[in-house]
């Protein structure tokens, strides 16, 4: 079954956990359709896991309407999702509308942006636009937060305070990032909508990962993501053979001609 934004929100009341995932490319987003996940995010990630950069601050819209083109060849059943990029959506809520319309057209069925932008909120939905939260340690503003720190262990209640203006303004799902387990239970347990976790506990409605930590391409194992399989090194031995094949005169061998 097609999933949407109206289907991912009603996963929370029949207790159904949404798995979500990122994906950048045509190759990860067939992985991702082929294993049957519920969500597809084309994350502003790719600054990181893909082009190289230090943080996601530099990821520009182009960017993200190419990557996400590219993943909507591949994805058809999962809901696809698309960040909206640093300084896109935090000033004219018209300017907000008009970026998250770009991400549509390279085709989006929703988009996330980070934090609590209530004009931008109203204008994009308004717009017919399903849109995704994100609360907790957002790395659009990692300098604020001088670095990757767990968020809410002194202020949870602005969380919870944070989660419920989105919900009211009619989010789809909430992801909630880097904040202490027991908080993120307690976000769960008062918004309507889904609560999508990384790095929050086994308490959210859902989980969200990012596609190279799951397999074993990301150089670094962080303490919120579990590796299923480690393909960064399969793919090092098989380059690994090609590279003594072609030195040894293994291949190409007639079999591999015209």
């Amino acid at each position: 079954m097609k999933k949407t934004a109206p289907l991912i929100r009603n996963m929370k009341a029949s207790g159904e956990k949404v798995v979500c995932v990122t994906a950048y490319d045509l190759p990860t987003g067939l992985a991702a359709e082929r294993a049957g996940v519920d969500l597809v995010l084309v994350g502003d990630s790719l600054g990181n896991v893909v082009l190289g950069l230090d943080s996601t601050l530099p990821v520009t819209l182009e960017d993200m309407a190419r990557h996400t083109a590219a993943v909507r060849r591949a994805v058809r059943t999962p809901m696809l999702v698309s960040d909206m990029p640093f300084g896109t959506y935090e000033g004219d809520p018209s300017a907000a509308l008009a970026s998250a319309v770009t991400l549509m057209r390279a085709g989006a069925e929703g988009i996330k942006l980070e934090g609590v932008h209530e004009a931008a909120i109203r204008t994009i939905a308004r717009a017919g636009i399903p849109v995704m939260g994100h609360l907790g340690f957002t790395p659009q503003h990692v300098h604020e937060f001088g670095g990757h720190r767990v968020q809410g262990r002194e202020d949870g209640a602005r969380v919870v305070e944070e989660a419920l203006r989105l919900a009211s303004l009619g989010v789809f799902a909430i992801v909630l990032e880097l904040i202490p387990a027991t908080l993120a239970e307690e976000v769960t347990r008062q918004v309507a909508c889904p609560t999508i976790g990384i790095g929050a506990g086994p308490g959210c409605d859902g989980q969200i990962q990012v596609f190279h930590d799951l397999v074993g391409l990301a150089d670094k194992q962080y303490r919120h993501a579990r590796r299923y399989a480690e393909c960064g090194e399969a793919f090092q031995r098989a380059l690994e053979g090609y590279r003594d094949d072609v030195k040894q005169g293994g291949f190409p061998t007639e079999d591999h001609g015209f």
